[in-house]
């Protein structure tokens, strides 16, 4: 579906075709481009258009997101996600022509990018919960010439039970499960790409049926806007330090299930800080993403220590991640991941450990032992996803994790554990 540029297009800045250009190499360079059929849409839709909010150089870098919507107390509902993820997804997806797709969230440009990949004959149907984040998403698909995209303002978590069955799901917002309309509605051969939240973290995750089972051993890190609606499962959050204007805020995260002890572990936060170090270290070029995936595996008390860029620039905590970092609770002590260099050129990095609170040494140690386990056992290993039906039995063990959802359960394994 090779789109006639529309008047907005013709009058946008004589550059822009050198901006998707080199947002085409910024791509490629990312491995985030794999094939020719997904690097063709994006040299075909003119992101621009999308995102009205910023200027025509930022819309066209690779990693930057743009908050299309807020809360009254700042929290992104919306956004249009950064052109790197959307690129990965939609290589998971492995979208042909005359496919039906649901995307649950809309922003418009993924919507068009899908379009582009199922050409005339297929099918593109977007929901958002939120009837101003569905008009925005129609207007500037029509001011690009995707009026044969079908939106629509309802809940994601619903599907479009109608329309069903899709080729592929594409969900373009954090979820905690699959809803069981996703896999009611997937075609037998289907695929779920969907930003998947495991004790924490975010992955990319391209589910295929097995089965009664839904599994994956593909799956990307990410970053996205939380469900709204029923979808949603709510996080715990202790805040462990507020600076002026939260500018230096930092903060605990756990799924509910985990217990946080907020007063213990706010004054643990104020205590002197215990190091202790893996021997693990990585130099430039290597992947280190699976470890902290190991880490929310194994850990039994699992959680997220994020801090703002101000806070950590202070030092206030010793995170490289402005997304959180992989955190052992014990009681009202904890420990963090961290790295150190090794080189004078910092070039290479040690993982290790840093507590704080009555147990500091010990937690610290733990987690340092955790860390070395996979690299010393699995650096380099892929992970399985999988997700069952609500009171299925799942095998569990040592490198296995089980989670419960309220309509499923969730588990991760890692070889060596129970199939």
């Amino acid at each position: 579906m090779t789109v006639m540029p529309s008047s907005a297009e013709t009058s946008a800045p004589a550059d822009t075709d050198r901006l998707r250009e080199a947002l085409i190499h910024q791509l490629r360079d990312l491995d985030a481009l794999r094939s020719a059929e997904v690097e063709r849409a994006f040299r075909t839709v003119p992101r621009h258009l999308f995102i009205p909010e910023a200027t025509v150089e930022d819309a066209y870098q690779a990693e930057r997101a743009e908050v299309t919507v807020r809360d009254p107390g700042g929290r992104a509902l919306s956004s249009v996600s950064a052109a790197r993820i959307q690129a990965f997804m939609l290589e998971q997806a492995d979208v042909h022509p005359g496919m039906r797709v649901l995307e649950i969230g809309s922003g418009g440009y993924n919507a068009a990018l899908i379009a582009e990949l199922v050409g005339e004959r297929g099918k593109v149907v977007s929901v958002d919960i939120d009837s101003a984040v569905v008009e925005r998403a129609r207007n500037l698909l029509d001011l690009a010439g995707y009026d044969l995209v079908e939106t629509r303002t309802a809940d994601g978590d619903a599907g479009v039970t109608e329309l069903a069955p899709f080729d592929r799901i594409i969900v373009t917002v954090e979820a905690a499960e699959l809803a069981p309309a996703w896999v009611d509605q997937l075609a037998k051969d289907g695929r779920i790409v969907v930003p998947l939240r495991f004790r924490g973290l975010t992955r990319s995750v391209a589910f295929r049926r097995d089965g009664e089972l839904m599994a994956s051993r593909d799956y990307e890190v990410c970053g996205f806007v939380s469900m709204r609606g029923e979808g949603a499962v709510p996080q715990q959050l202790v805040v462990l330090r507020d600076g002026p204007d939260e500018a230096e805020r930092v903060g605990l995260r756990g799924e509910e299930g985990v217990l946080l002890d907020g007063p213990g572990l706010r004054t643990a936060f104020n205590s002197p800080r215990v190091e202790a170090w893996s021997g693990l270290t990585i130099g430039p070029g290597e992947s280190y993403g699976d470890l902290e995936l190991w880490l929310a595996t194994v850990l039994d008390d699992h959680a997220l220590l994020a801090a703002t860029r101000e806070a950590r620039d202070r030092g206030l905590v010793a995170s490289w991640s402005a997304m959180g970092v992989s955190t052992l609770l014990d009681g009202s002590s904890f420990a963090y991941l961290a790295i150190r260099p090794t080189t004078t050129e910092r070039t290479a990095f040690e993982f290790g450990a840093i507590g704080h609170g009555p147990r500091a040494h010990q937690a610290a140690e733990q987690l340092a032992e955790a860390i070395a386990e996979w690299g010393r056992d699995h650096c380099g290993e892929t992970a399985e996803f999988a997700a069952y039906p609500a009171g299925a039995e799942v095998a569990s063990g040592p490198t296995t994790r089980v989670l419960d959802r309220p309509r499923s359960r969730l588990s991760i394994s890692w070889p060596g554990g129970p199939s």
